[in-house]
């Protein structure tokens, strides 16, 4: 069994014995006359060999490197951080992209990590090494537009001009037709049980490049390391890597061509997938079909206990739900979104983290921001506007209990204009959420006072992006 550091001596070189090479790339000028199409079509078929050096050029894993960075994320096996990437490459860049072109290059383990779902249960991420995550993001941009022109319309995770704001309007549009009906799939643990051989055929049909295929297989097979022990694998996509989206867009592209074939009407992001139909006993039909064909040609579990045919009302969907209204379909929070925002929130306050009352408002402001930006679409003023009266009871909270010494509170409540008679709270031993929610702790720590401590208006905030 191969420990993290032997991987690691596998790739270590001598950069003495491994001169730069230096890599040109071809010109064009402007007025030099165009190729005959019989000399085009014969390059286009050459380059299809040449797919690796394509991804190894100067541009794209220039592309790949800002995109890791940008997206920062954790460390790998190796413990290198993304930061520090880029000066890695510069001494170790040539050795590694001459292993590539050989064939010889060997990725390292993911490191795996398991993050709790919302429904209860946990995730397992594979981290890649930010060295692999930047080979699998090169990869996938030179992939990405040879499979996407061909996937289906309905299709809507990770890719190009597309996303899961896109798949919830195309439902909606589908129940405002009356398709109110949904066959909800949930396909049992799909990143783990990919097979393999299926994928690489997958692929083959349009990547004609063996050592693309074989470094893809190598990613594929490079197992991941869990409590200090690696671990093979012998089928899945790990879940984290740039280069899975795109392997399960490619993998599950037939299903799509099934239920293109059919003439259904669905909206598929990834893993997720719903189709809509007029009637319940059409959807339970369909329901029965399509799972056989997902068990039995894709060789995948569908999880019954979470699939099901149900009212596209009753139904969540990437988070969002819908409801009727006399203008036609809304969207709403689906269940339970709004339960686990306030859970996050309640974790950021905690009065016990030791924190400064400005780095809880900041925290509080990129979670927020980010609820508000995925969850633009729903209607939820009114859940806002109540949401941003509890947190800023919960400041209250933080601030009173930073205001330790009677004096220093009887000293602020004074200083902030609380008349004098009112000041004498500052003595009092009532609980901290019981005070937080009085007249007087409202009055000099209200709306205005976390606002010019940064802490962002949800409401307006709402209202501008809408």
């Amino acid at each position: 069994m191969a420990s993290s550091k032997d991987m690691r001596r596998r790739q270590k070189i001598s950069y003495e014995s491994c001169p730069e090479k230096v890599a040109t790339e071809p010109q064009e000028y402007p007025g030099v006359p165009s190729i005959p199409m019989a000399q085009a079509k014969t390059d286009h078929r050459e380059r299809q060999y040449l797919l690796l050096e394509e991804i190894l050029a100067r541009d794209n894993m220039l592309n790949a490197l800002r995109k890791v960075e940008s997206n920062k994320g954790a460390p790998g096996i190796d413990g290198m951080e993304v930061p520090d990437l880029r000066k890695n490459l510069k001494r170790e860049w040539q050795f590694t992209r001459s292993i590539l072109l050989s064939g010889t290059y060997i990725p390292m383990p993911v490191r795996e990590v398991d993050i709790p779902k919302p429904d209860g249960g946990f995730r397992t991420l594979g981290i890649p090494t930010a060295t692999d995550r930047m080979m699998q993001q090169a990869i996938s941009q030179k992939l990405s537009p040879i499979f996407d022109k061909d996937f289906s319309n309905y299709s809507y995770g990770f890719r190009p001009n597309r996303s899961a704001h896109g798949a919830v309007l195309k439902a909606k549009e589908y129940i405002g037709q009356g398709y109110s009906w949904v066959v909800d799939i949930d396909i049992e643990k799909f990143f783990d049980r990919v097979n393999h051989d299926m994928l690489m055929a997958k692929v083959a049909r349009k990547v004609k490049d063996k050592r693309v295929l074989k470094l893809i297989r190598a990613y594929l097979n490079a197992g991941a390391m869990k409590d200090g022990v690696v671990v093979e694998k012998v089928q899945g996509t790990p879940q984290g890597g740039p280069l899975s989206p795109l392997l399960s867009n490619i993998f599950l592209d037939d299903l799509d061509k099934e239920l293109d074939r059919r003439g259904h009407k669905y909206v598929r992001y990834a893993d997720d997938c719903n189709i809509y139909l007029k009637s319940k006993r059409a959807a339970e039909r369909t329901y029965e079909s399509i799972v056989r064909f997902i068990e039995e040609r894709l060789k995948l579990k569908v999880n019954t206990g979470k699939s099901k045919v149900d009212s596209a009302y009753r139904v969540k969907f990437l988070g969002y739900g819908y409801y009727a209204t006399e203008k036609g379909v809304s969207l709403r929070l689906g269940d339970g979104v709004a339960k686990r925002q306030k859970d996050k929130i309640r974790k950021i306050t905690r009065r016990n983290r030791g924190k400064s009352i400005d780095s809880i408002i900041a925290e509080i402001n990129v979670a927020m921001t980010g609820f508000i930006n995925y969850f633009k679409l729903a209607d939820m003023t009114g859940f806002l506007r109540n949401l941003e009266m509890w947190i800023r009871r919960k400041l209250r909270v933080i601030v009173w209990k930073h205001w330790k010494k009677v004096r220093t509170r009887f000293k602020n409540l004074k200083g902030m204009g609380l008349p004098r008679r009112q000041v004498f709270m500052a003595m009092s031993r009532k609980k901290y959420w019981r005070l937080s929610g009085t007249p007087q702790l409202n009055a000099v720590l209200g709306i205005s006072y976390f606002r010019n401590r940064g802490l962002i208006n949800l409401v307006e905030r709402y209202s501008l992006i809408r």
